[in-house]
């Protein structure tokens, strides 16, 4: 029957009551997923123990589909059937209201009904492959734990790294103090500057606040590592990183910088509102703050992958990126020199690995378990192999922790959830606090807000030309200030020449001494180092200055004033200061192209590196000159 509503039977339950095939494994699977969804809305029984009940409906059509019985005694079939029962879900109502009111919805539902009920042998191994044993709405209570502890552990890493070393970039003694900047950006921006850079700093910029701010980050990731007061702590910790990337400047401007931040900020809404949660006692976890997690984790992952598709630069469609980037990436480790000595054909084969894991898999965030599973596998490995060629801070911790958010509760063999399995489904909100409630509101806000905002973002990798819309433009102006939405796109352009810097001083203008830096190459018998989750904030800075001109880079000569001033913090960001009693009198500064050595020349020399001098980068330079 295609319209059930004349079928009645007289002897209807007090309960919807749902009538299944016993005998059929897909429908066992399945059920089990709607009486997860409509828990005590409805009541369920086999066909084998109610047939001779309800007589009314004919034998065979206990066979050919599920039957759905009102109160009322109204019998329903099929796609109908299965749409009425999840109407006590009014996130489901519009299954039935569409099947009712939508032209064609009701015959494209009922013939993928008969689709699936005249195979349901092959239907049912579809889902065991994609699904597993367990198809019922999947549960993240583990996996928000998890998450959560893994922020306050890069919050902390984040914090302790800039801490040991944010006298000598943004201290008054540093090398761009931050007591200089903002005053200069309010004269500069009047009224707009608050908005434009939302920073405590504006309240005191002085050493000791930006130590309160670096310690007070760091007491807030402990206590979310320890799930003491999470969300207040995510607020806390998003507000100081935030005020500590806008005083930073160009040294706080890296892409895992604003990818941590906009990680605390989502996070927020998937934390629980509790002073001391509880195991056994956590609320439902919000969809909403699981839905933009797990999109930003897609953004990220499907922008890094299609800017380099779309960059116009041919060594990623020849699969030959790989033949330049372990050497010529900021900070390489000992492994990618190892890896820069692999065969061709294992070079275009992890090109083409990293191109179909960032642009194909990041679908797979969406699809059932299996497949989801498979996403965060790849996408980890991913971030692993990255992280042992090259020193990328704390980018790859922040990926796989969002990438643990795609492992759910009957993975690990963890109970579906501390709260009742209503309250976890149907979303009872009189049992949950008016925080939790409220942040489940924001969370919704913020997707429609943002939604737009981060389809933009996405259509920008594709299509790099297009324009903003005025409206959008100006509202992604608004935000951008906050990092809470942002693009992404590491190795848009694959770097074929490696440049770097070496600065050297001079007492007398005649015998020149190098400055060694703690982790970017300069000796070249010294093999690369790993110093990753640790950011040497100033060694990376100095392979995007060896990109362009002094006169594009003024923090490098005020770095260079900073020695010639001999000032000790900025000489502590160093390895060795070959001028440890008095500053050089002059210092200059030498570009030079570098290249690792072959496994021959490494045999040969013992040297990791092999160097040609390219000319002046910066002159020799005294205070005279630059005063």
């Amino acid at each position: 029957m295609k319209r059930s509503e004349h079928l009645r039977v007289p002897n209807p339950s007090t309960k919807p009551l749902i009538i299944w095939d016993g005998e059929c494994h897909f429908c066992r699977r399945w059920i089990e997923r709607w009486r997860e969804i409509t828990r005590d809305a409805v009541d369920y029984a086999t066909s084998q123990e109610s047939a001779e009940r309800f007589s009314e409906i004919p034998r065979e059509q206990f066979e050919r589909s599920v039957i759905y019985i009102e109160t009322d005694g109204s019998v329903f079939f099929g796609a109908e059937a299965v749409f009425r029962s999840l109407r006590c879900r009014s996130s489901k109502k519009w299954l039935a209201w569409s099947y009712d009111h939508v032209p064609g919805f009701a015959a494209v539902s009922e013939s993928f009904y008969r689709v699936i009920a005249f195979n349901r042998r092959f239907a049912s191994a579809i889902t065991r492959l994609l699904w597993g044993n367990d198809v019922r709405p999947p549960a993240y209570f583990a996996a928000q734990r998890w998450f959560l502890r893994a922020v306050g552990l890069i919050f902390l890493i984040a914090f302790v790294s800039l801490w040991v070393q944010i006298d000598g970039l943004i201290g008054s003694t540093g090398i761009i103090p931050a007591s200089e900047f903002l005053p200069a950006a309010r004269a500069q921006l009047g009224g707009r500057a608050l908005s434009i850079l939302p920073t405590l700093c504006w309240l005191n910029s002085s050493d000791a606040f930006l130590h309160f701010l670096c310690g007070g980050g760091v007491v807030f990731s402990l206590l979310l590592i320890f799930r003491i007061a999470p969300a207040l702590s995510l607020v806390g910790l998003v507000v100081l990183y935030l005020s500590l990337a806008i005083a930073g400047q160009t040294f706080l401007s890296f892409q895992w910088d604003i990818l941590l931040l906009e990680t605390g900020f989502l996070s927020i809404f998937l934390a629980p509102w509790r002073l001391w949660p509880k195991r056994g006692s956590d609320p439902p976890i919000s969809r909403a703050a699981l839905f933009l997690l797990k999109l930003l984790l897609f953004k990220l992952m499907i922008m890094s992958g299609v800017v380099k598709l779309t960059s116009g630069d041919d060594s990623w469609w020849d699969l030959s990126a790989l033949d330049y980037h372990y050497w010529s990436q900021p900070l390489p480790t000992v492994i990618g020199w190892w890896t820069d000595q692999s065969p061709e054909w294992f070079k275009k084969f992890s090109v083409a690995f990293c191109l179909v894991v960032e642009i194909i898999v990041p679908f797979f965030i969406w699809a059932p378990r299996r497949l989801r599973l498979l996403a965060c596998g790849l996408l980890v490995f991913l971030q692993i192999t990255i992280a042992a060629t090259g020193n990328y801070c704390f980018f790859n911790l922040v990926t796989i922790a969002l990438c643990l958010l795609l492992i759910d509760d009957a993975v690990v063999g963890t109970p579906r959830g501390n709260a009742s399995p209503a309250r976890m489904v149907r979303g009872q909100r009189s049992e949950l606090s008016l925080p939790d409630r409220l942040s489940i509101y924001a969370a919704s806000i913020v997707i429609v807000l943002t939604l737009p905002l981060n389809a933009r973002l996405i259509y920008g990798a594709f299509k790099p030309e297009a324009e903003w819309s005025p409206m959008l433009g100006r509202i992604y102006a608004r935000v951008e200030a906050f990092r809470i939405v942002n693009g992404y796109g590491l190795f848009r352009v694959m770097t074929k020449d490696r440049r770097e810097i070496v600065i050297e001083g001079s007492a007398d203008g005649i015998d020149w001494k190098p400055y060694e830096f703690k982790w970017k190459p300069g000796d070249v018998m010294r093999a690369p180092g790993w110093c990753a989750p640790h950011q040497p904030r100033l060694d990376w800075q100095m392979w995007f200055a060896a990109l362009g001109s002094y006169r594009q880079n003024p923090w490098f000569v005020q770095t260079v004033i900073s020695l010639l001033d001999g000032k000790p913090k900025v000489a502590a960001l160093l390895e060795r200061n070959p001028f440890p009693q008095s500053p050089p009198r002059y210092v200059r500064a030498t570009l030079y192209r570098y290249r690792f050595t072959s496994a021959q020349e490494h045999r040969q020399t013992g040297a990791w590196w092999k160097r040609q001098e390219l000319g002046e980068y910066l002159p020799g330079v005294s205070l005279e000159d630059v005063h």
